[in-house]
Protein backbone atom coordinates (compact mmCIF):
# COMPACT_ATOMS: atom_id res chain seq x y z
CA UNK A 1 0.00 0.00 0.00
CA UNK A 2 1.38 3.62 -0.86
CA UNK A 3 1.64 5.90 1.58
CA UNK A 4 0.20 9.76 1.25
CA UNK A 5 2.16 11.89 -0.62
CA UNK A 6 1.12 15.63 0.62
CA UNK A 7 3.78 18.48 1.20
CA UNK A 8 4.01 17.61 4.58
CA UNK A 9 2.86 13.40 3.84
CA UNK A 10 4.52 10.16 4.42
CA UNK A 11 5.03 8.73 1.22
CA UNK A 12 6.41 6.19 -1.03
CA UNK A 13 7.87 8.62 -2.97
CA UNK A 14 7.58 11.74 -1.04
CA UNK A 15 6.22 15.13 -1.76
CA UNK A 16 -4.49 23.96 3.19
CA UNK A 17 -8.77 23.57 4.24
CA UNK A 18 -9.35 22.84 7.83
CA UNK A 19 -7.35 25.14 10.00
CA UNK A 20 -4.94 26.05 7.38
CA UNK A 21 -3.38 28.61 9.44
CA UNK A 22 -3.04 26.09 12.60
CA UNK A 23 -2.23 23.28 9.89
CA UNK A 24 1.77 24.06 9.40
CA UNK A 25 2.73 26.29 12.42
CA UNK A 26 3.96 24.04 14.25
CA UNK A 27 4.89 21.41 11.34
CA UNK A 28 7.13 24.52 9.82
CA UNK A 29 9.50 24.16 12.80
CA UNK A 30 10.05 20.35 11.56
CA UNK A 31 9.65 20.95 7.90
CA UNK A 32 13.10 20.33 6.25
CA UNK A 33 14.05 17.75 8.46
CA UNK A 34 11.75 15.95 6.76
CA UNK A 35 11.66 16.83 3.50
CA UNK A 36 15.98 17.46 3.40
CA UNK A 37 16.39 14.58 0.74
CA UNK A 38 13.62 15.91 -1.65
CA UNK A 39 14.28 16.82 -4.98
CA UNK A 40 13.07 20.52 -5.16
CA UNK A 41 15.85 20.89 -7.87
CA UNK A 42 14.21 18.14 -10.11
CA UNK A 43 10.89 19.54 -9.62
CA UNK A 44 11.51 22.76 -10.25
CA UNK A 45 13.32 22.36 -13.16
CA UNK A 46 10.67 20.16 -14.68
CA UNK A 47 7.90 22.69 -14.01
CA UNK A 48 10.29 25.26 -15.53
CA UNK A 49 10.63 23.45 -18.88
CA UNK A 50 6.59 22.39 -18.82
CA UNK A 51 6.27 26.29 -19.04
CA UNK A 52 8.59 27.07 -21.72
CA UNK A 53 7.63 24.24 -23.86
CA UNK A 54 3.97 24.87 -23.54
CA UNK A 55 4.15 28.72 -23.20
CA UNK A 56 6.78 30.59 -26.03
CA UNK A 57 9.79 29.37 -24.67
CA UNK A 58 10.71 31.84 -21.79
CA UNK A 59 10.47 31.75 -18.01
CA UNK A 60 11.28 35.19 -16.76
CA UNK A 61 9.29 35.44 -13.76
CA UNK A 62 7.57 33.12 -11.70
CA UNK A 63 4.57 32.88 -9.10
CA UNK A 64 5.01 30.40 -6.34
CA UNK A 65 1.66 29.77 -4.74
CA UNK A 66 2.21 27.33 -1.33
CA UNK A 67 6.00 28.40 -1.47
CA UNK A 68 6.48 26.59 1.96
CA UNK A 69 10.29 27.42 2.77
CA UNK A 70 10.93 28.54 -0.66
CA UNK A 71 13.13 25.52 -2.00
CA UNK A 72 11.70 25.71 -5.31
CA UNK A 73 12.12 29.15 -5.57
CA UNK A 74 15.95 29.21 -4.93
CA UNK A 75 15.98 26.88 -8.37
CA UNK A 76 13.65 29.16 -9.82
CA UNK A 77 15.59 32.39 -9.41
CA UNK A 78 19.15 30.20 -9.88
CA UNK A 79 17.78 30.43 -13.28
CA UNK A 80 17.32 34.10 -13.86
CA UNK A 81 13.46 34.19 -12.97
CA UNK A 82 12.26 37.08 -11.10
CA UNK A 83 10.53 35.19 -8.17
CA UNK A 84 7.48 36.00 -5.75
CA UNK A 85 6.94 33.40 -3.41
CA UNK A 86 3.46 33.45 -1.06
CA UNK A 87 2.29 30.65 1.77
CA UNK A 88 -0.52 31.13 4.53
CA UNK A 89 2.08 29.94 7.15
CA UNK A 90 4.09 33.22 8.50
CA UNK A 91 6.68 30.29 9.69
CA UNK A 92 6.84 29.01 6.58
CA UNK A 93 7.90 32.32 5.09
CA UNK A 94 10.35 33.14 8.34
CA UNK A 95 11.79 29.97 6.90
CA UNK A 96 11.85 30.69 3.15
CA UNK A 97 13.35 34.21 3.96
CA UNK A 98 16.12 33.28 5.92
CA UNK A 99 16.97 30.12 3.75
CA UNK A 100 17.30 32.19 0.29
CA UNK A 101 18.68 35.27 2.33
CA UNK A 102 21.36 33.23 3.49
CA UNK A 103 22.06 32.43 -0.11
CA UNK A 104 21.89 35.80 -1.81
CA UNK A 105 18.96 35.39 -3.52
CA UNK A 106 16.44 38.07 -3.93
CA UNK A 107 12.90 36.89 -3.83
CA UNK A 108 9.60 38.38 -2.53
CA UNK A 109 7.75 36.49 -0.17
CA UNK A 110 4.87 37.59 1.72
CA UNK A 111 2.21 36.19 3.72
CA UNK A 112 -1.01 35.18 2.29
CA UNK A 113 -3.71 33.03 1.12
CA UNK A 114 -3.59 31.26 -2.16
CA UNK A 115 -7.89 31.47 -2.51
CA UNK A 116 -7.72 34.98 -1.87
CA UNK A 117 -3.99 36.82 -3.03
CA UNK A 118 -4.31 39.05 -5.75
CA UNK A 119 -0.96 39.90 -7.58
CA UNK A 120 0.31 43.52 -8.81
CA UNK A 121 2.14 41.98 -11.33
CA UNK A 122 1.98 39.67 -14.48
CA UNK A 123 4.12 36.49 -14.61
CA UNK A 124 5.51 34.35 -16.94
CA UNK A 125 4.46 31.40 -14.84
CA UNK A 126 2.78 30.32 -12.32
CA UNK A 127 3.49 26.86 -9.82
CA UNK A 128 1.97 25.62 -6.96
CA UNK A 129 4.17 22.26 -6.62
CA UNK A 130 3.71 19.82 -3.27
CA UNK A 131 0.40 19.18 -3.86
CA UNK A 132 -0.58 22.72 -2.52
CA UNK A 133 -4.15 22.53 -4.77
CA UNK A 134 -5.26 19.42 -2.83
CA UNK A 135 -5.72 21.22 0.50
CA UNK A 136 -8.19 23.13 -1.23
CA UNK A 137 -10.86 20.76 -0.13
CA UNK A 138 -14.02 22.43 -1.26
CA UNK A 139 -15.36 23.39 -4.67
CA UNK A 140 -14.84 26.87 -3.79
CA UNK A 141 -11.42 26.78 -2.57
CA UNK A 142 -10.35 25.42 -5.97
CA UNK A 143 -12.17 27.43 -8.03
CA UNK A 144 -10.95 30.84 -5.74
CA UNK A 145 -7.19 29.21 -6.02
CA UNK A 146 -7.48 28.86 -10.14
CA UNK A 147 -8.80 32.12 -9.92
CA UNK A 148 -5.61 33.81 -8.73
CA UNK A 149 -3.66 31.84 -10.86
CA UNK A 150 -5.37 33.24 -13.79
CA UNK A 151 -5.50 36.76 -12.61
CA UNK A 152 -1.52 36.61 -11.82
CA UNK A 153 -0.69 35.30 -15.23
CA UNK A 154 -0.19 37.75 -18.40
CA UNK A 155 -2.08 36.15 -21.60
CA UNK A 156 -0.62 33.66 -22.65
CA UNK A 157 1.32 32.29 -19.53
CA UNK A 158 1.47 29.04 -18.17
CA UNK A 159 0.14 27.77 -14.70
CA UNK A 160 1.64 24.58 -13.76
CA UNK A 161 0.20 22.37 -10.09
CA UNK A 162 0.44 18.98 -8.75
CA UNK A 163 -2.56 17.21 -6.63
CA UNK A 164 -3.33 13.83 -5.74
CA UNK A 165 -4.19 12.20 -8.71
CA UNK A 166 -8.17 10.75 -7.33
CA UNK A 167 -7.68 6.90 -9.65
CA UNK A 168 -4.54 6.42 -8.30
CA UNK A 169 -5.48 6.91 -4.86
CA UNK A 170 -8.86 4.98 -5.11
CA UNK A 171 -6.69 2.33 -6.70
CA UNK A 172 -4.03 1.90 -3.82
CA UNK A 173 -5.64 3.30 -1.05
CA UNK A 174 -3.63 5.68 1.86
CA UNK A 175 -2.20 3.50 4.56
CA UNK A 176 -0.48 4.23 8.01
CA UNK A 177 3.50 5.55 7.48
CA UNK A 178 5.92 5.73 10.19
CA UNK A 179 9.09 8.27 9.27
CA UNK A 180 11.79 9.13 11.58
CA UNK A 181 14.09 12.39 10.95
CA UNK A 182 16.19 15.05 12.57
CA UNK A 183 18.00 18.28 12.42
CA UNK A 184 20.66 19.79 14.64
CA UNK A 185 18.79 19.98 17.82
CA UNK A 186 15.89 17.29 17.58
CA UNK A 187 15.16 13.57 16.73
CA UNK A 188 11.71 13.28 14.92
CA UNK A 189 9.41 10.36 14.75
CA UNK A 190 6.15 11.34 12.44
CA UNK A 191 3.05 8.93 12.45
CA UNK A 192 0.47 9.64 9.37
CA UNK A 193 -2.76 7.96 9.66
CA UNK A 194 -5.28 8.37 7.08
CA UNK A 195 -8.97 8.48 7.24
CA UNK A 196 -10.52 9.15 3.36
CA UNK A 197 -14.01 10.75 3.25
CA UNK A 198 -15.05 9.39 0.09
CA UNK A 199 -18.36 11.21 -0.46
CA UNK A 200 -16.16 14.65 0.07
CA UNK A 201 -13.00 13.15 -2.06
CA UNK A 202 -10.86 13.90 1.23
CA UNK A 203 -8.40 11.92 3.28
CA UNK A 204 -7.97 13.55 6.43
CA UNK A 205 -3.92 12.87 7.35
CA UNK A 206 -3.64 12.53 10.79
CA UNK A 207 -0.09 13.58 11.90
CA UNK A 208 1.73 12.86 15.22
CA UNK A 209 5.04 13.66 15.78
CA UNK A 210 7.34 12.68 18.56
CA UNK A 211 10.22 15.89 19.05
CA UNK A 212 13.12 14.65 21.55
CA UNK A 213 15.36 17.49 22.02
CA UNK A 214 19.17 16.12 21.97
CA UNK A 215 20.25 17.86 24.83
CA UNK A 216 17.19 17.51 27.39
CA UNK A 217 15.96 14.44 26.22
CA UNK A 218 12.39 15.90 26.89
CA UNK A 219 10.25 14.81 24.50
CA UNK A 220 6.78 16.74 22.93
CA UNK A 221 4.25 15.88 20.57
CA UNK A 222 3.02 17.42 17.93
CA UNK A 223 -0.43 16.71 15.99
CA UNK A 224 -1.72 17.71 13.24
CA UNK A 225 -4.63 17.12 10.74
CA UNK A 226 -4.54 17.61 6.85
CA UNK A 227 -7.19 17.55 5.01
CA UNK A 228 -6.17 16.71 1.41
CA UNK A 229 -8.61 16.42 -2.00
CA UNK A 230 -8.16 14.17 -4.92
CA UNK A 231 -9.25 15.36 -7.95
CA UNK A 232 -9.76 13.85 -11.53
CA UNK A 233 -9.56 15.10 -14.46
CA UNK A 234 -12.70 16.31 -16.01
CA UNK A 235 -13.37 18.58 -12.90
CA UNK A 236 -10.38 20.20 -13.20
CA UNK A 237 -10.89 20.87 -16.57
CA UNK A 238 -14.74 22.25 -15.64
CA UNK A 239 -12.79 24.68 -12.60
CA UNK A 240 -9.54 25.69 -14.84
CA UNK A 241 -12.08 26.60 -17.92
CA UNK A 242 -14.37 29.28 -15.15
CA UNK A 243 -11.58 30.85 -14.26
CA UNK A 244 -10.03 31.56 -17.63
CA UNK A 245 -7.45 28.98 -18.06
CA UNK A 246 -7.12 26.44 -21.12
CA UNK A 247 -6.36 22.70 -19.41
CA UNK A 248 -3.12 21.55 -21.99
CA UNK A 249 -2.06 18.25 -20.19
CA UNK A 250 -2.23 16.04 -17.03
CA UNK A 251 1.19 13.56 -16.45
CA UNK A 252 2.15 11.68 -13.55
CA UNK A 253 4.32 13.21 -11.30
CA UNK A 254 7.06 10.79 -11.50
CA UNK A 255 7.61 10.09 -14.79
CA UNK A 256 5.98 12.94 -16.71
CA UNK A 257 3.94 10.07 -18.78
CA UNK A 258 0.46 9.96 -19.39
CA UNK A 259 -1.44 9.34 -15.84
CA UNK A 260 -2.73 5.68 -15.39
CA UNK A 261 -4.00 3.76 -12.35
CA UNK A 262 -0.75 4.16 -10.83
CA UNK A 263 -0.37 7.18 -10.86
CA UNK A 264 -0.63 8.89 -7.20
CA UNK A 265 -0.05 12.00 -8.25
CA UNK A 266 0.10 14.19 -11.06
CA UNK A 267 1.00 17.61 -12.60
CA UNK A 268 -1.07 19.53 -14.44
CA UNK A 269 -0.50 22.33 -16.74
CA UNK A 270 -2.91 25.05 -18.24
CA UNK A 271 -2.67 28.44 -20.53
CA UNK A 272 -3.92 31.86 -19.33
CA UNK A 273 -6.72 32.88 -22.23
Amino acid sequence: MRGMPTRQGLNRRDGKCGNIMKEFQDYANYYDAFYKDKDYEKEAKDAEQIIKNLGDGKVLSVLDMGCGTGRHDEVFARDGCQVTGIDISSRMIAEAKKNNGQKGFSIEYEVADVRNYRSEKHYDGVVSLFHVMSYQNTNEDIIRAFQTASKALRKGGIFVFDFWYGPGVLSDKPSVRVREAEDAGCRLCRIAEPVMHVEENVVDVNYKIFVMDKKTGITKTVEEVHKMRYFFIPELRFYLHNAGLDFLECLDCNTLQKTDFDSWTAVCAARKV
